[in-house]
C-alpha cells in the first residue's frame, strides 16, 4: 500500500524494482528501512569512524570523520525530505551509504588510487561504494554484498559532486540517461551543506582559518551579523556555533523553497515525471548558488590548501603509493583473503580494494609494519 503522507512523486517502497536476490525475511520492515539497517550494520560503515574528512584521525578527537559527516548529511537530508514529503527511509539509507567507498585520507587517497589504477579501470569512490554493497560485504547466506534495493543502489552510483561522479560501465545498469529519484538528488546538496559548514567549524577550531578571513565571505558574514543582532552579548564560541546552525537552516530553507517551485513549474506529478527531467529539480536558487560558490572557493583556498593540510596530503600520497607498489611487487604481503580475491578480480584491483578499505590509522600502522625495521609485523 502506498504511504499516503508521501508526495505522488516520492519513491514508494511498494513500487521499488526490488532486490537482485530473492530472500526470506524474519520481519516486515519496508524495503528502504531494511536497506538503511543493512548499511548501518555493515563493516564499511563502521570503518568510516576512522577515515579522514579534512583532519586526519590522530590530529584530534574533536574533528569530523567520514562517519560523523555521514550522520550530519543524514540529519540534513531527512529534514529536507520531510519538508518535501519525500521518502525519509530512502534518503537516510542513501545519506549513510554515500561515503562507504571513500579511501583513507579523504580525496587524496581517491586521487592516488585512481592514478595507480589508471591502467586497470581506475578508482572512483561512488563506484567503490556500489562495489561494497554489491559484492565486497560478505554477511548473508546465498549472495555477496548487502542485496539492497535497486533504487538505493541507483542513488549510490548517481551521487555526484564537483569532485566525484561515476560514469561509463559503472552506471550502465542504472539508466544513466534518466534523473535519479528526488530522494537521491537531495543527497548531493545535503552533502555539500554538511561539509561546507562543519569544515568551517573544524577549521576555526584548528586555527587554520579565522573570523577575520571569514568576514570577506558574504554568506557567512550576513549570517554572523544576524546572529549578533538576535543574541547581543553572546560569547564568541556560541556565536560561531549558532552562525553555523543558522547557516545550515538558511541553506535548507532556500533549497526546499526552490525545489518546490521547480516541481510545480515542471508539472511533476509522479516519479516517472521526475526521471524525465533534463536537469535535477533539487537545487538552490541562483542567488544562493552564487553565495555558496563564494563560500566553497574560500574553503578551497584557505582551508583545503592550508600548508598544514597540504603537508599531510603530500605524506599520505607518498605512503599510499608505497603501500600499493609494495603489495604489487610482493603479493604475499597481502592478507590471505585478499590474495584469494586477486585470483578472481586481478592483483591490482584486490590491492586497491584492500587499501580503499583501510582506515587512516590502519594505513599508518601498515606503513610502519612494512618500512620501520623496529616495528613488529
Amino acid at each position: 500500500m502506498r504511504r499516503l503522507e508521501l508526495a505522488s512523486y516520492a519513491a514508494h517502497s511498494t513500487e521499488s524494482r526490488g532486490r537482485k536476490y530473492q530472500e526470506k525475511y524474519k520481519d516486515d520492515r519496508l524495503m528502504f528501512e531494511r536497506d538503511r539497517d543493512r548499511i548501518i550494520h555493515c563493516a564499511a560503515f563502521r570503518r568510516l569512524e576512522y577515515k579522514t574528512q579534512v583532519f586526519v584521525n590522530h590530529e584530534g578527537d574533536y574533528y569530523r570523520t567520514r562517519l560523523t559527516h555521514s550522520l550530519e548529511v543524514a540529519q540534513i537530508a531527512q529534514g529536507i525530505a520531510r519538508a518535501l514529503h519525500l521518502n525519509e527511509d530512502l534518503v537516510e539509507a542513501l545519506a549513510l551509504a554515500h561515503d562507504l567507498g571513500h579511501t583513507p585520507f579523504g580525496h587524496t587517497g581517491e586521487l592516488v588510487l585512481n592514478r595507480l589504477m589508471s591502467a586497470h579501470g581506475g578508482f572512483e569512490h561512488n563506484r567503490q561504494s556500489l562495489r561494497i554493497v554489491e559484492e565486497l560485504e560478505l554477511r548473508y547466506p546465498g549472495f555477496d554484498g548487502l542485496n539492497l534495493s535497486w533504487e538505493t543502489r541507483e542513488g549510490i552510483i548517481k551521487h555526484s559532486s564537483e569532485y566525484d561522479q561515476a560514469t561509463g560501465e559503472a552506471v550502465a545498469d542504472y539508466e544513466p540517461q534518466q534523473r535519479p529519484t528526488l530522494e537521491a538528488q537531495i543527497i548531493d546538496l545535503a552533502d555539500e551543506i554538511a561539509y561546507n559548514n562543519h569544515d568551517i567549524d573544524d577549521g576555526l577550531k584548528a586555527g587554520y582559518i579565522d573570523l577575520e578571513q571569514l568576514s570577506d565571505v558574504s554568506l557567512w558574514q550576513q549570517t554572523f551579523c544576524r546572529v549578533g543582532e538576535d543574541f547581543p552579548g553572546l560569547d564568541q564560541k556560541r556565536h560561531i556555533l549558532q552562525t553555523v546552525s543558522h547557516l545550515i537552516g538558511r541553506l535548507i530553507g532556500d533549497l526546499v523553497t526552490t525545489t518546490r517551485a521547480n516541481i510545480a513549474g515542471a508539472g511533476v506529478n509522479s516519479l516517472v515525471d521526475v526521471r524525465c527531467q533534463a536537469v535535477n529539480l533539487v537545487c538552490f536558487s541562483a542567488e544562493m548558488t552564487r553565495l555558496n560558490r563564494e563560500l566553497k572557493e574560500f574553503l578551497f583556498r584557505c582551508l583545503y590548501r592550508h600548508p598544514k593540510v597540504e603537508r599531510m596530503r603530500v605524506k599520505a600520497e607518498r605512503f599510499l603509493t608505497l603501500l600499493f607498489e609494495n603489495y604489487q611487487e610482493n603479493p604475499t604481503l597481502l592478507p590471505e583473503k585478499h590474495q584469494l580475491r586477486a585470483e578472481k578480480v586481478g592483483l591490482q584491483r584486490a590491492i586497491c580494494d584492500y587499501i580503499a578499505s583501510m582506515t587512516d590509522r590502519y594505513a599508518l600502522d601498515e606503513y610502519k609494519r612494512l618500512y620501520d625495521p623496529y616495528e613488529r609485523g
